[in-house]
């Protein structure tokens, strides 16, 4: 069979305009398809349903109506009575489709242009799909590209298939392009929006300091040493903590390379930025002393609760420690990842002379001794009356000084002042109406149910109700500041495990759960912990 010149030109335009926007043909000739069916429909009217095929071997172009089957027409050009359709095709029935053949149309102006709006629109739309498709994937990834132009400080980079751009706040400070400079950039986002996919790059973005170094580090390629953690401040300083799974290969000196060459082919991809390569450990306090380098840490004390660390520095060290507008302690707690508090050794000292005086001042208060008394209590080491009333008394004993009998005293004297504690809490408890019944939950005491009644807590239901969250705090983290949010016992030393066991306590008292619940739960956690990773 021959082909018509007009038909191998559809098929030829198909396949050139596919090529070009790197789209599938198909989607062409289908866009062509919807094209023609609206320029039919100005032909035979709007209401009319038409319908146009192309064979995608041939270039052939059939057209026909379609007309329902129904009992009564109500729109002749949509629908065809039931008597008439059997005429036809026997078969017919209610609700099928009749196809009518029509003759070519011969495309004036304005049905030419606007089948030429339709094709544009639909080979638009399929452009985007597949850019959104081609990219969505490659977010993760570092790419290459021309910068096209420069709007209000942003960056437009030609990616060769693809627009991108790098926001203002996403550059390196000081950073300036002009038309037609190359930039690698890292593809932190892709979204779908109006005027098509936007993919957004960023040069600040830690993972891009990550790839860089993946790109010339051969070793964090193969997976044999990890980046565990990075922090940055773009353009002026960076750490980066990195393991090894291997023993024998030193990763800091890996990164580093021979004479610094690898390490210096990131610096100089991140105009001058400063790098800090440090071995990650598990140990908090290893690693802080590491991450605050090349400052000298002479003591660290963790509060794994509040997610704090303490670190004390001698004097002359203070400044370094804490680095040019905070940037050493900053970047440091970013890479940790808890915050992080600098004291010289001085006010370290201070501290501990200012905490003695108000122990010794508590110790004469409670338990009504003279000032010798108190001191000697407080400098070996007792810190309230709770350890003192509940201490073996032997220990207080052994104080030189001291003997049995004061010992008795003494520990007479806390539990009496405990008590009176207790009692005035209790009081207090009543007024605000908390249920007695809490306190058959192991671990609450008046003096906590007081402050879950200041709350609007009162019985064990609400108890019940309650999540760790809200009895112990929480803390977030937000752009390298940590903010922490506390809880009804802030004020008492409750462990998040501890509050989560009397919440568990109240539910089962409430009902909420069962002890088959619960050894369902410990069962099921026992099989996970025991299965192979």
């Amino acid at each position: 069979m021959a082909v018509s010149a007009n038909r191998l030109e559809l098929l030829q335009i198909a396949d050139a305009v596919a090529r070009e926007k790197s789209i599938d043909r198909m989607i062409v000739i289908e866009s062509m398809q919807d094209a023609i069916e609206k320029a039919a429909k100005t032909r035979y009217g709007a209401e009319t349903n038409v319908r146009a095929e192309i064979n995608p071997k041939t270039g052939e172009l059939r057209l026909w109506r379609l007309l329902e089957v129904v009992e009564a027409v109500e729109e002749p050009s949509r629908q065809v009575e039931l008597k008439y359709a059997k005429q036809k095709n026997d078969a017919a029935k209610l609700g099928d489709f009749l196809t009518e053949p029509l003759p070519p149309i011969e495309f004036g102006r304005i049905a030419a242009q606007s089948a030429k709006q339709v094709i544009v629109q639909k080979v638009r739309d399929a452009e985007r799909d597949r850019m959104y498709e081609e990219y969505i994937n490659r977010v993760g990834e570092i790419v290459n590209g021309t910068v096209k132009r420069v709007e209000y400080g942003n960056v437009i980079v030609d990616l060769g298939r693809g627009e991108a751009i790098i926001r203002r706040d996403e550059l390196i400070p000081r950073e300036l392009y002009r038309y037609g400079d190359r930039v690698r950039a890292y593809i932190y986002d892709v979204r779908r929006e109006q005027r098509g996919p936007q993919i957004f790059l960023s040069r600040t973005h830690p993972q891009f300091m990550a790839k860089l170094f993946m790109q010339e580090v051969p070793e964090i390629y193969d997976g044999i040493i990890t980046i565990r953690s990075i922090a940055r401040d773009p353009g002026s300083r960076a750490k980066i903590a990195v393991t090894s799974s291997d023993s024998s290969i030193d990763p800091v000196g890996a990164c580093v390379g021979m004479r610094g060459s690898r390490v210096q082919a990131v610096v100089a991809e991140l105009q001058g930025e400063k790098i800090d390569i440090i071995p990650w450990t598990e140990s908090i306090a290893d690693l802080v002393v590491s991450a605050l380098q090349p400052a000298d840490v002479a003591k660290v004390v963790l509060d794994e609760q509040a997610e704090r660390i303490e670190v004390v520095v001698p004097d002359e060290q203070l400044s370094l420690a804490i680095g040019r507008r905070g940037q050493n302690v900053r970047l440091a707690s970013q890479l940790i990842g808890w915050d992080i508090d600098i004291l010289t050794e001085a006010e370290e000292s201070e501290r501990r002379q200012k905490e003695f005086t108000e122990r010794s001042a508590l110790f004469m208060q409670a338990l009504d001794v003279d000032e010798m008394v108190a001191q000697l209590l407080a400098s070996e080491g007792f810190s309230s009356v709770e350890e003192l009333a509940y201490i073996d008394a032997s220990e207080i004993a052994s104080i030189q000084g001291f003997d049995e009998e004061t010992a008795a005293e003494i520990q007479q004297r806390a539990s009496d002042y405990l008590a009176a504690i207790e009692k005035a809490n209790d009081d207090e408890r009543l007024k605000l109406g908390v249920e007695d019944e809490l306190y058959e939950i192991p671990g609450l005491n008046a003096a906590m149910l007081v402050a879950l009644g200041k709350e609007d807590i009162k019985s064990v239901e609400d108890f019940a109700g309650c999540a760790a969250d809200d009895l112990v705090g929480w803390t977030e983290r937000k752009d390298g500041e940590t903010k922490r949010f506390e809880g009804t016992f802030k004020d008492f030393p409750v462990s998040r495990e501890e509050a989560e066991e009397m919440i568990l306590q109240a539910r089962l008292k409430a009902g909420w759960i069962t002890e088959a619940d619960l050894a369902v739960a410990e069962e099921a956690a026992e099989l996970e912990e025991g299965a192979p990773a």
